[in-house]
């Protein structure tokens, strides 16, 4: 696994994480990688989450506000259950 030095960071931001840490009941180490963790994340799925904005808008942009929507038929033969 790698490692990560931050220098410089505030007092304040380091009491915080302190007591964020003490909160969930785990280590400033283990807070700090969540949180990392959460915001990486949390990046990947706004992109993901800008494209299906994209599409919605694509989709039905035309559409008014308490209209009945059509949706179009997508599938060309029948479903196959998903393989675990």
């Amino acid at each position: 696994m790698a490692q990560l030095i931050v220098r410089k960071i505030d007092d304040d931001v380091r009491d915080r994480l302190r007591d964020l840490a003490k909160k969930h009941g785990r280590s400033m180490e283990e807070e700090v990688r969540d949180i990392l963790r959460a915001a990486v994340i949390s990046s990947s799925q706004r992109k993901s989450i800008r494209n299906l904005g994209a599409w919605c808008v694509k989709e039905f942009g035309d559409a008014k506000l308490g209209e009945p929507i059509e949706f179009k038929e997508r599938r060309t033969g029948p479903s196959k259950p998903p393989r675990f």
